[in-house]
């Protein structure tokens, strides 16, 4: 919606929280998940933890947000805390942030529920907690006893996209709803919304450029539209174009100068894209898999291999920019070893 002051909204910059939606009902192509979620709102009561895991830009975040709004009603902002835990990994976050919000006692307010007029009080607290599987296990260990602790005055939502990599304690506290993968048709509209929206010319072909490079991540896609707009028309050359500036692309530069044997180059762009640009080490090792993956490379065996060990450490909280420098550097003697050889 448009900002009724003269600061320029974000969400007017922004074009994926401008059209992230705002009920559950609207979420994209997640059927099955949204008329489960909507039976569980009929008795807010008895909701329990909930659980999504799923790849990412799908709309879990979206999801959890619209259920604490149904739930919580205009007052909402108040009574929800949300952390990215991929920022702040450890015990500490857990003890500061979570147990702090979670152990305040609740200030009894009321919500107009719709359709009868009448109030109600505001059940319980909310707790989002996104890319969970990035906290470390003693975090989630600290996070389970918490969960155990508050459960009549506040209810979890945690965010993930490997499912394996949360503990089962904590997998067994909550209900699951696995989100799938989003497929280009469902992609496709949603762009060709926003295009119209906007008044923007598009090309079919545009679009699905747009999908195949992002893999169903309708988050991503979005960003990639927004790009290519700056140019003009939604076509080819200008989607091309957008996917030069995104992240990812900036990632498969520095995987092709860590293989060309050019470390200290790779290294130099790493730390831009972590610092400057602020990529977090998730994001890029994410986009280095598909890089590598999409690339004709010799030894793909034995940087696979590599990949997953490095994935390991930091998944178990090693350093993530010595992991990340340490990674490259393999890279480069890969590259180099490749080389001499030939």
């Amino acid at each position: 919606m448009p900002s009724n002051n003269n600061s320029t909204n974000v969400t007017d910059l922004m074009w994926v929280e401008k059209y992230r939606p705002r009920k559950i009902e609207h979420i994209v192509n997640q059927k099955d998940i949204i008329k489960s979620l909507k039976n569980l709102i009929k008795k807010p009561d008895e909701l329990p933890h909930l659980l999504f895991a799923g790849p990412a830009g799908v709309g879990k975040t979206t999801t959890a947000i619209c259920l604490s709004m149904e739930l919580l009603g205009d007052d909402w902002r108040r009574n929800v805390l949300e952390l990215n835990a991929s920022d702040e990994r450890g015990i500490k976050m857990v003890r500061d942030r979570v147990k702090e919000f979670a152990a305040v006692i609740k200030i009894p307010s009321r919500i107009e529920r719709k359709g009868n007029g009448n109030k109600k009080e505001v059940p319980y607290r909310i707790i989002i907690l996104d890319e969970a599987d990035e906290m470390t296990s003693e975090a989630q260990t600290a996070l389970r006893r918490i969960i155990e602790d508050s459960s009549k005055t506040t209810r979890f939502i945690i965010i993930c996209n490997y499912l394996s990599q949360i503990i089962e304690p904590i997998q067994s506290r909550c209900a699951i709803f696995h989100f799938k993968k989003l497929e280009e048709k469902d992609i496709q509209e949603d762009l060709k919304k926003i295009c119209t929206n906007e008044g923007l010319d598009y090309e079919e072909q545009a679009l699905s450029k747009i999908y195949s490079y992002t893999e169903g991540d309708l988050r991503h896609s979005i960003n990639i539209l927004q790009t290519a707009s700056a140019f003009g028309q939604i076509n080819l050359s200008n989607v091309t174009l957008a996917m030069g500036l995104s992240g990812r692309s900036k990632v498969g530069e520095v995987i092709k100068l860590a293989i060309d044997g050019k470390f200290n180059d790779s290294r130099v762009k790493l730390l831009e894209l972590l610092y400057v640009y602020g990529l977090s080490y998730t994001d890029f090792f994410k986009y280095s898999y598909q890089e590598i993956k999409n690339m004709k490379l010799e030894n793909i065996e034995e940087i696979m291999s590599i990949m997953a060990e490095y994935d390991y450490r930091l998944t178990v909280g090693a350093h993530p920019e010595i992991q990340l420098t340490s990674f490259l550097a393999q890279l480069a003697t890969i590259g180099s070893n490749i080389k001499s050889k030939k």
